[in-house]
């Protein structure tokens, strides 16, 4: 199981599918990175050798942002938001949907699960 950018990646799988579990690195980005570096991307991830790893790794650090550095900036752009007070940062804050979805319906992802109201009990107890 190699090891790059702080990342154990899946040795029995595909170059092009194993790089993918870096976070920043997606399909388009993972053969962009093989292709620069002449890597056949069938390859498997087990089968690279310590050469190749080394070009993987260090263009991915001289061209992408990726795991801790890019976590650090998304988290850094909301915290900005959220200072600044914009629509989008105090939707942030309040857990909402930032995006414009609706909201009345269908926001269970970002809301979470919401407790009964005591007259939605107990309008659904049995009458008597």
């Amino acid at each position: 199981m190699p090891r790059l950018m702080g990342v154990d990646i899946p040795g029995k799988k595909h170059s092009r599918f194993a790089l993918r579990y870096i976070h920043g690195i997606g399909p388009k980005r993972a053969d962009d990175v093989l292709a620069a570096c002449k890597i056949d991307p069938a390859k498997k991830a087990d089968d690279l050798t310590q050469d190749e790893i080394h070009a993987i790794t260090t263009f991915i650090q001289d061209h992408y942002r990726v795991e801790g550095d890019l976590r650090r900036e998304v988290s850094q752009n909301i915290r900005r938001l959220i200072q600044i007070g914009s629509y989008r940062g105090l939707r942030h804050k309040k857990g909402l949907p930032v995006r414009g979805q609706r909201t009345k319906t269908n926001a269970k992802t970002r809301k979470g699960n919401r407790k009964a109201s005591s007259a939605a009990i107990r309008g659904a107890a049995p009458k008597k």
